[in-house]
């Protein structure tokens, strides 16, 4: 599941966890759970990514298992795309869900996010979540169009913008197909 920050990538995890056995990895979770004073820490409190080599290496122990798997924020690069398509698209059937929105709609959210109460390094200032959304324009973004268009995987781009309930509906819809 991919999507900008604020999407709903892990709204839309747990609502597919309720009506189906999924393994779920949180990919930023298992980032942000990282010592603050580690290099990983300190590149989420900053609103930077991790290298690819340090996720993908975090990441390829977890994608061993026979069950369904929802990757919530993995691949966030052209890079971590590649790997995770080279690697595993031969051994798995691999479906990207693109939750496409703007950035108005993304900014509210992770203001709404603050607003309940989530103490979330990389939500702390607006500053942070300016870097942040760039670097989903100019880092994730490409991923996303070269995952678009990538042999061996299926691809579907839901419109993200609207109610939850709606958006899950779309999502179910397109995991059907």
């Amino acid at each position: 599941m991919m999507g900008g920050p604020g999407v709903g990538k892990g709204t839309f995890s747990h609502m597919l966890m309720d009506t189906h056995p999924y393994k779920h990895i949180e990919a930023g979770a298992m980032l942000r759970a990282m010592p603050a004073d580690s290099e990983i820490g300190k590149l989420i409190s900053a609103g930077n990514l991790v290298p690819d080599e340090l996720v993908c290496d975090l990441m390829a122990p977890l994608l061993t298992d026979k069950n369904d798997i929802i990757l919530d924020g993995f691949p966030l690069t052209l890079g971590q795309a590649k790997w995770l398509v080279q690697n595993y698209a031969n051994k798995y059937n691999i479906h990207v869900l693109y939750l496409a929105t703007d950035e108005k709609t993304l900014i509210a959210r992770i203001h709404k996010r603050v607003r309940d109460g989530t103490k979330r390094a990389d939500d702390a200032t607006i500053e942070i979540i300016r870097h942040r959304l760039d670097n989903f324009q100019k880092i994730t973004l490409p991923a996303v169009e070269w995952l678009r268009t990538a042999a061996g995987i299926k691809f579907s781009e839901i419109n993200a913008a609207g109610d939850a309930n709606d958006n899950f509906a779309e999502i179910t819809t397109a995991l059907s197909k």
